[in-house]
């Protein structure tokens, strides 16, 4: 019997990249449809528009209504004289030095923590989260109010004329972000250390090599990290305006941020001045990059394998052990101890810095911040926006975190991904100058867009710093949930936002309260997008301190300083305790550890 098999059909061609296209489409659908309509163009606002339309205006101030030129490089001519080139030089120069220095002492916290059974290993870890949070304009602060003539010092009859002359100027600024930057250099480098065995330094010793050369070996395997942290160090140091407007401002040393703001700040205002600083700040960033991939090219550190072993720690000698934890203590006065105690002490002295008043210790200080409007409104209106910003920013960087780890929207999310980055390394100065550039626009007030000189644009500039870092700490939980636990809850007839609600949310809530508690604390304080954003008669508490500092209210000063501190530290111990009280016994065990 003959078996006739039916003739082999054509079988179309599906072109390689049909996968591809369809997910393309599939991604870029997003746009459209209505809540991620909303969050993008949310995006655009607060993170795209006001950046771009400011650095362009260094190129074409016509173009946007600041000059007669279509096309020009005089703001770049003018940011290369005079002050503002004193200032680059400074800032370069300042970057530099607190790199190498916060890398150097980085790398010895991480040293001693992670490879030697120093006393207190968890307590110095600890300080250099304390280091991480605390504003660097509070800590110059701290360190003003005890050195400034009538200071606290001279106040209690010890002589500081040689060491103000000697800190108030480049190394006073280069200790101040010195010490903001060790925690940064700790971070890179605390985790390249864990990961480095131990058989690299008893290769070294089977050689014939002492301390030394094994410590030539793993410094030379922790190149990469090295690289890392003086980046990242020379890039908040170039960037930082905290110091810049306190003691690098009263030392009269100019540095690129300051002039940036003087630029806008000052009449008339010189918009495509201060957008070509911004691009300069930029320069000085990628500069630092450059030279990291520089370094490692044509190199490999690959040190983890099959067969390494967890390093042991060293067991110190008594005097070394003595010696580590007083260059530990010393780290933790200069950053802490002195600013905290010049800040509390100032506070507490009646007429400090003026030959006015008693000099004795009282809490007259405290209770005007208290019942004063002008001392405690400031106070008032920063803790109402850091709980508002906290709150958007935790939802919308949930959502940034989850179209960053969704796999059905490469397209977005590697737009969203370079944005963010972008963001991170942007000076918070750059933002709010562009903030005031773009929202005072005149074609922007013509489309019915009036934000310029409100709350609501303060409120923006938050967003915008405070989104990038939220969303960067939010990725790593959102990238664990399995798609299939939120499916499960729908399987089981709930509906989207219950499935979520019931699946994920227990998951995330860890995260989402810590990222919640981070951005309070960062906005309660934060000064550069808070001096050049806040509306007429509603400082910020960080303004409010720098302005009664500068009308030499210093006991005034200091103690809305210390109340704002204080503040923050009860609201974040609240949060906790609410957390732990209120949420159920799984929700707390996920994400903890035994």
């Amino acid at each position: 019997m003959t078996t006739v098999l039916p003739a082999a059909q054509p079988v179309s061609a599906q072109p390689p990249d049909g996968g591809a296209l369809n997910r393309a489409r599939l991604s870029l659908s997003r746009f459209r449809s209505g809540p991620w309509l909303l969050f993008w163009l949310l995006i655009v606002a607060i993170l795209v528009l006001p950046i771009a339309l400011f650095l362009l205006v260094a190129f074409s101030p016509r173009l946007l209504g600041q000059g007669a030129a279509w096309f020009t490089l005089q703001g770049f001519r003018d940011a290369f004289t005079g002050t503002l080139l004193r200032g680059t030089l400074n800032s370069l120069v300042v970057g530099v030095a607190s790199a190498v220095v916060a890398t150097a002492v980085g790398a010895g916290v991480a040293w001693c923590v992670l490879r030697t059974d120093v006393v207190g290993r968890r307590l110095w870890a600890g300080s250099m989260f304390a280091l991480l949070l605390a504003p660097s304009y509070l800590i110059a602060l701290g360190w003003e109010r005890l050195l400034e003539p009538a200071g606290v010092l001279e106040l209690l009859g010890i002589p500081a004329t040689g060491l103000r002359q000697a800190f108030y100027g480049p190394l006073g600024v280069v200790i101040v972000l010195s010490v903001k930057g060790v925690p940064f250099a700790f971070l890179a480098l605390s985790g390249a250390l864990r990961g480095l065995g131990e058989e690299f330094e008893a290769a070294a010793r089977v050689h014939g090599g002492g301390p030394s050369a094994a410590a030539r070996v793993v410094l030379a395997l922790l190149a990469p990290a090295c690289w890392s942290a003086f980046a990242i160090v020379f890039a908040e140091s170039v960037s930082d305006f905290g110091v810049a407007a306190t003691l690098a401002n009263d030392a009269h040393f100019p540095v690129a941020t300051f002039t940036l703001y003087n630029a806008i700040d000052n009449f008339p205002v010189q918009f495509p001045v201060a957008a070509a600083v911004g691009w300069i700040l930029m320069a000085l960033a990628g500069l630092a990059l450059l030279a990291q991939t520089r370094a490692l090219r044509g190199r490999s550190y690959r040190v983890l394998g099959g067969r390494s072993r967890p390093a042991r720690r060293l067991r110190l000698s008594r005097t070394a052990h003595l010696l580590t934890v007083g260059c530990l203590l010393g780290l933790v006065v200069v950053g802490l101890g002195i600013p905290s105690f010049g800040a509390v002490s100032a506070s507490l002295i009646d007429g400090l810095g003026s030959l006015v008043g008693s000099h004795r210790l009282t809490l007259t200080n405290y209770s005007r911040v208290l019942h004063s409007p002008a001392l405690r409104a400031p106070l008032q209106f920063s803790a109402e926006l850091a709980v508002v910003t906290a709150t958007v920013t935790a939802a919308l960087g949930l959502v940034a975190a989850r179209l960053l780890s969704s796999r059905g929207t490469r397209i977005t999310g590697r737009v969203l991904d370079l944005l963010l980055l972008t963001a991170v390394a942007l000076p918070g100065i750059v933002f709010a100058a562009g903030y005031i550039f773009t929202y005072n626009l005149p074609l922007t007030n013509r489309l019915g867009v009036h934000l310029y000189g409100t709350s609501t644009l303060l409120l923006l500039g938050y967003l915008a710093t405070a989104l990038p870092a939220t969303s960067r700490v939010l990725l790593g939980s959102v990238s664990q949930v399995q798609e299939s636990l939120r499916e499960a809850g729908r399987v089981h007839g709930s509906g989207a936002f219950a499935s979520w609600l019931r699946t994920v949310l227990p998951l995330l809530a860890r995260p989402l309260v810590a990222a919640w508690v981070l951005t309070f604390a960062g906005t309660l304080l934060e000064l550069p997008v808070s001096q050049l954003l806040y509306p007429p008669g509603r400082a910020p508490v960080s303004v409010g301190i720098t302005k009664a500092l500068a009308n030499y209210d210093y006991g005034g000063g200091t103690a809305m300083e210390v109340l704002a501190i204080l503040f923050a530290l009860l609201v974040v111990a609240i949060v906790w305790v609410l957390f732990r009280l209120l949420t159920p016994a799984g929700w707390r065990r996920i994400g903890g550890t035994r």
